[in-house]
């Protein structure tokens, strides 16, 4: 790799023998550095570091708790935002400069190829370099963070959001430069919580859309998150990032048999416009 300072934090809680993306990154190539960052809260940690020995990595989790807003009251703390924020700690501490943040639950990295009108997609085999044109992209935006895109990304094919190379969303991975960091907020639906606020202020938060991770479905695969999910649904999820952002998030309906309440992001409301550098005054 061209950034030797990098390191992989594969988040993860409770699946110390079903760790799936660390065997989607190897098969994809990944030759760099990797951790799993684990909390102390976790009743499987000493399986975790039986399987991976000094590459598990484990932060306080109340500690954590602590140093952002949770966007409640809650003692329950099954969810993936508090390893989110400690990963900029975490990274400071084994000192590297730049990393990216997956889930323990992927199994497939890809690009996806417009082929005969339809999209087409094509395993990842070297990771390196995919990590390398991601970092050359964080430092060229000055983003927050840069991200791949996921299946939901690709509804409408060629002819759907696809094709608008960058969207302003963030989910699931996130490329960070280590001393530009940023605090995930809201114990449930962090990511949507985050992307929301920040982007209101004026940050760049950006996802490729040419580049897809798959990920085992939701509640599919015990430990993670999936208890929490099935404690409160998607109704208490939605709702979180409604509170965040009244003034451009509400919830609707979703599905056709399984109908289930989502959030919906109105994007005018929410962030600011990129226009193209043409428009400015004296440009041309």
């Amino acid at each position: 790799m061209k950034y030797k300072s990098f390191a992989v934090f594969i988040l993860t809680h409770g699946r110390p023998d079903n760790v799936v993306t660390l065997k989607t990154l190897l098969k994809a190539g990944y030759t760099g550095k990797y951790y799993l960052i684990i909390d102390n809260e976790d009743k499987k940690a000493d399986q975790y570091y039986r399987n991976f020995g000094d590459r598990v990595i484990m932060f306080d989790k109340k500690e954590m708790s602590q140093r952002f807003d949770t966007g409640d009251y809650s003692e329950e703390r099954r969810s993936i935002v508090y390893a989110r924020n400690a990963s900029f700690d975490i990274a400071k501490e084994i000192g590297v400069d730049y990393f990216l943040q997956l889930d323990d639950d992927y199994n497939s990295f890809g690009v996806r190829i417009p082929r005969k009108n339809a999209l087409k997609q094509y395993a990842i085999k070297d990771f390196d370099g995919l990590c390398d044109s991601m970092l050359d992209f964080l430092e060229v935006t000055g983003a927050k963070t840069v991200c791949f895109s996921q299946g939901g990304d690709h509804v409408g094919g060629v002819n759907g959001r696809w094709r608008q190379g960058l969207i302003r969303k963030v989910m699931n991975s996130f490329f960070f430069k280590t001393d530009n960091p940023m605090t995930f907020v809201g114990r449930i639906n962090e990511d949507v919580n985050t992307y929301t606020t920040l982007g209101s202020r004026g940050e760049l938060l950006l996802t490729v859309t040419d580049v897809i991770l798959t990920q085992l479905q939701t509640q599919s695969n015990e430990g993670g998150m999936t208890d929490i999910y099935k404690l409160s649904g998607t109704y208490l999820k939605s709702f979180f990032t409604v509170m965040y952002m009244p003034s451009a998030v509400t919830v609707k309906e979703m599905g056709v048999a399984n109908k289930r309440l989502h959030h919906s992001v109105k994007w005018n409301n929410c962030v600011p416009e990129i226009l193209p550098g043409r428009l400015k005054k004296g440009g041309g």
